[in-house]
């Protein structure tokens, strides 16, 4: 049986670079409300931020040996995203391997269990993006597979995939699409741009949203 799996397409650094110059929040209205990750992954430092391609791990709760083999076997830039049952008791990451991750120049880890040794996290600066906070160990015994789709916060992950997280959350872009979701993140931006430029000048909310026949529409009375 094979456990360990090579990427089996990887985006480009173009397509990479493409997505990091927008927020995840961005990202997830830009592609049609798609791809945002459970709200309950969050960095464990305000600060950290991450964009990369999914190195797709599965762990079995409690147990972080197929997250070790994922940081031996990823590539620089990758993002490790470890599904592990959404099992919030178990500090399966710590300080020690993320200085093997900034090592290899690995890119981040999402996972949906827990972490530990978060001050160093923090001073380290490696962007760790946790279900939980836990100081509980973990074994190392169950042998599962890494590059195969998973799930993870509410969302299929396929390998290869773009992941874009920074303090507000995580969200996931299909490879295939990335160049298409940068175009439609910068349209938005842009259209963003020229509703902060009306505001200045004076224009209402009810204006620059166009809300007027909306809020006639629903019986909006305002009392003098």
């Amino acid at each position: 049986m094979t456990h360990i799996k090579k990427m089996p397409v990887r985006p480009s650094a173009a397509e990479v670079e493409a997505l990091a110059k927008f927020s995840p929040a961005t990202i997830h209205e830009a592609q049609g409300r798609r791809g945002a990750l459970s709200s309950r992954i969050k960095p464990v430092d305000y600060r950290m931020k991450l964009c990369g391609p999914a190195f797709t791990v599965r762990c079995a709760p409690r147990d972080n040996i197929m997250l070790q083999l994922a940081i031996n076997y990823a590539e620089p830039g990758d993002i490790i995203v470890v599904s592990a049952g959404e099992y919030e008791e178990a500090g399966s990451f710590g300080d020690v391997l993320a200085n093997a991750c900034l090592a290899k120049g690995i890119g981040g880890l999402v996972t949906d269990s827990g972490v530990r040794d978060t001050m160093q996290l923090r001073e380290l600066g490696f962007p760790v993006f946790s279900l939980s906070v836990s100081i509980k160990g973990t074994v190392k015994e169950t042998l599962t597979s890494t590059n195969d789709p998973i799930v993870i916060g509410g969302e299929l992950v396929h390998p290869g995939d773009i992941i874009v997280g920074d303090a507000d959350g995580l969200v996931v872009v299909r490879r295939e699409e990335a160049l298409e979701v940068a175009a439609l993140s910068q349209a938005r931006e842009d259209a963003e741009a020229g509703y902060i430029a009306a505001y200045k000048e004076g224009k209402s909310v009810v204006e620059v949203s166009k809300l007027e026949a909306v809020l006639k529409a629903k019986g909006l009375t305002v009392e003098a």
